[in-house]
């Protein structure tokens, strides 16, 4: 069956703006252009939509979506089979702040107790899940299941002044490698100060700690765009500052 414009959006729930806009940036190119000068999508191009459609929902942008889905080695049906797992995860993640709710809910009309931990036990496990599905495989490689899970219980159980306290060195860390970098030297009073400030940060997260492992991490940050991206939104190249930093501070050559 062959779509419009308008019908394939009405169909997709989308709107006709958004089919061109796919169309203008190449992500969703029509079959064809009929002699009256309407877009013609057919059945690939539906798949492709929904597709599309599924990764938005998990939060992609379009850049990568483009690149994904363009890769001449893009399998459809193992897309399919991701979506459903990312998806299923996402359930899970809403069902766990429901039941948050529920609960809380039942407290405020008292007919249950409940403890300042366990208003924030959704919160943690929606937090620990993203965090699994955007670096669990990376981190479990570099640092072992063992780690990872003792990261994952010690975060489950830190308490709501320790997750603040947490937030706020986070916080702090960020405005003195700011000032650090206007002096330009890793090796340099605030740098290391921002290096060590880290390390307190970690350690909110880590069941333990090792001068190899912190360089490791910082390592990461520069390895990995993902985290690069993270910490260069404010300020390209703060990463490898970072990561200059920590390597003084431990005592480890930058590569």
């Amino acid at each position: 069956m062959e779509y419009t414009v308008q019908r394939l959006a009405k169909l997709a729930g989308v709107s006709a703006r958004t089919l061109r806009y796919y169309d203008e940036i190449g992500i969703l190119k029509p079959a064809r252009v009929n002699s009256s000068g309407y877009r013609i999508y057919g059945q690939d191009e539906v798949n492709r939509l929904q597709q599309i459609l599924f990764y938005r929902e998990l939060g992609v942008n379009l850049t990568d979506i483009k690149q994904i889905i363009t890769n001449p080695a893009f399998d459809e049906f193992r897309a399919l089979q991701e979506h459903r797992e990312q998806l299923l995860d996402k359930r899970k993640q809403i069902d766990l702040l429901i039941a948050n709710v529920e609960k809380t809910i039942a407290q405020k009309e008292g007919r249950m107790s409940m403890s300042d931990q366990e208003k924030f036990e959704g919160f943690k496990k929606k937090a620990i899940e993203e965090n699994e599905r955007k670096y669990g495989k990376e981190i479990r490689e570099k640092y072992g299941e063992e780690t990872v899970n003792q990261s994952n219980e010690k975060f489950m159980n830190m308490s709501k002044e320790a997750h603040d306290a947490a937030t706020r060195l986070g916080e702090e860390l960020m405005e003195t490698l700011r000032d650090a970098m206007k002096a330009g030297d890793p090796a340099g009073e605030l740098a290391q100060k921002a290096a060590d400030m880290h390390k307190q940060w970690l350690m909110y997260y880590w069941p333990s700690y090792s001068k190899e492992a912190h360089a490791g991490v910082a390592q990461m940050y520069v390895d990995d765009e993902r985290f690069t991206a993270y910490y260069d939104k404010e300020q390209p190249g703060t990463a490898k500052f970072l990561r200059d930093a920590i390597h003084v501070y431990t005592g480890k050559k930058s590569e």
